[in-house]
């Protein structure tokens, strides 16, 4: 089972002071940027596009051709943005990178830069992981000082500099358009699509903004080739990813696979669920995509297989709950959250949010009826695919999917007038049934 493991972005990790540039240049690091800086940089973009790598954020965009969206025939400025405002719930995959393999961010980063031609590239980092940005921020600063940054960077005639933005701590500055605004200095709400930032994202000039882990795999598709990288994976997903795995497994954290791998066979490798139980649901991408269940174990772990599942790959944030789990209560919590974060832009996000948790509260309480599931569902109706962004649609995925899955488990809550999962509850409903 090891053999399915593909370490590329995590081989470094277990190196000692693996975040150094010394240890990254005793690896090969940054040998791919003095390739790529003897190519064409349209001749990179199609390299990329040939690999078949994909947005690894969630969306699954092709990242090759986002970049050949950048007019260059446009006299403004091009940029770079890496989006490291990581905040799904569930997903650690770009935080772990960062800290243990933080160069090879960077030399992504010059390597992107260069191919659509930027002379200026930000790395938006969410505000609370301040150890983050001090580990990216020495990364940048020593890449200054061994000349792979900077002006004429290698004796090439290339010229990039790179900031390290700090984000005020938003969910919501995950949102593409709304990152922008944070680092624009206001507050990060979602812009108006079109125009799209590919031709007047930040500062109105051409941008791209991609995903840590997609930056980051840029060199070894740069070193190996896109025929390497698309060897792995499937037809249309290919390459490797960071699988985050998480809750009631024996050994939770990061896996990196190739695109395609099954859950049960991720959890062969984390030692199973925890001992003396079972799975009961589980997320594939963070809590904002539907949730599956112990039948889906075998679905590949793709773009294409976990849709046609009903749900969404996400930032493969495998969250994963045992019996012992309310799944009520776990929604609920998630539900608040989307609450919490929702910017208040768009009506049906601000106030659907706040009613989609009023009503799961009082479910969870075991007040109300049956009909209340139907009203979450109009509610959810009502808000997906009618909000500003994604927020208000991902706030309804696990709540539609959960009716679906555990119906029964709802109306369990509203017959014993609470949750059957709480210790106290239980003890009362065990006295009522023997009554």
């Amino acid at each position: 089972m090891p053999d399915v493991l593909t370490p590329v972005l995590t081989d470094i990790w277990d190196a000692e002071r693996s975040w150094t540039l010394e240890t990254y240049e005793s690896r090969g690091g940054y040998g791919a940027l003095k390739k790529a800086l003897t190519m064409d940089p349209p001749a990179i973009v199609e390299e990329v596009k040939n690999s078949g790598l994909r947005g690894r954020g969630g969306a699954g965009f092709p990242t090759g051709m986002k970049w050949s969206f950048i007019p260059q025939d446009n006299p403004k400025p091009k940029y770079l943005v890496v989006n490291a405002d990581e905040s799904e719930p569930g997903t650690c995959k770009d935080i772990p990178l960062m800290m243990a393999n933080p160069h090879v961010l960077v030399e992504g980063v010059i390597i992107s830069s260069f191919a659509i031609r930027a002379n200026h590239a930000f790395i938006y980092i969410r505000g609370e992981v301040l150890h983050v940005i001090r580990r990216v921020q020495a990364a940048v600063e020593d890449a200054y000082r061994a000349g792979h940054l900077g002006k004429n960077i290698h004796g090439s005639g290339y010229d990039l500099d790179v900031v390290v933005h700090t984000g005020a701590g938003a969910y919501i500055c995950g949102e593409e358009t709304a990152l922008l605004e944070g680092l624009e200095g206001r507050r990060g709400q979602p812009r108006l699509r079109p125009p799209f930032p590919a031709v007047a994202g930040l500062y109105a000039s051409p941008t791209v903004i991609n995903n840590v882990e997609s930056i980051a795999s840029v060199p070894s598709i740069v070193e190996h080739g896109a025929e390497w990288f698309a060897s792995m994976g499937t037809e249309k997903s290919k390459g490797y990813g960071i699988f985050s795995l998480s809750g009631h497994v024996t050994k939770p954290g990061q896996y990196e696979a190739p695109l395609g791998i099954t859950l049960r066979e991720l959890l062969d490798l984390a030692g199973g669920i925890r001992e003396g139980h079972e799975l009961k649901f589980w997320t594939p991408g963070g809590s904002s995509t539907p949730i599956l269940t112990s039948e889906h174990l075998d679905v590949p772990l793709d773009f294409e297989a976990v849709g046609e599942a009903g749900s969404m790959l996400g930032t493969r944030a495998l969250q994963v709950f045992d019996e012992t789990t309310c799944v009520v209560r776990a929604v609920l919590r998630w539900t608040e959250f989307y609450k919490h974060e929702s910017c208040g832009k768009c009506t049906p996000c601000r106030e659907g949010t706040w009613w989609l948790a009023q009503t799961l509260a009082a479910l969870e309480r075991g007040e109300g009826s049956e009909s209340d599931l139907d009203l979450l569902l109009d509610q959810c109706d009502n808000i997906l695919g009618r909000a500003f962004c994604a927020l208000g649609d991902g706030a309804t995925s696990p709540i539609s999917s959960s009716i679906e899955y555990f119906r029964e488990e709802y109306l369990e809550h509203l017959r014993h007038g609470g949750c059957p999962f709480d210790p106290v509850a239980s003890t009362v409903f065990a006295a009522e049934a023997m009554a």
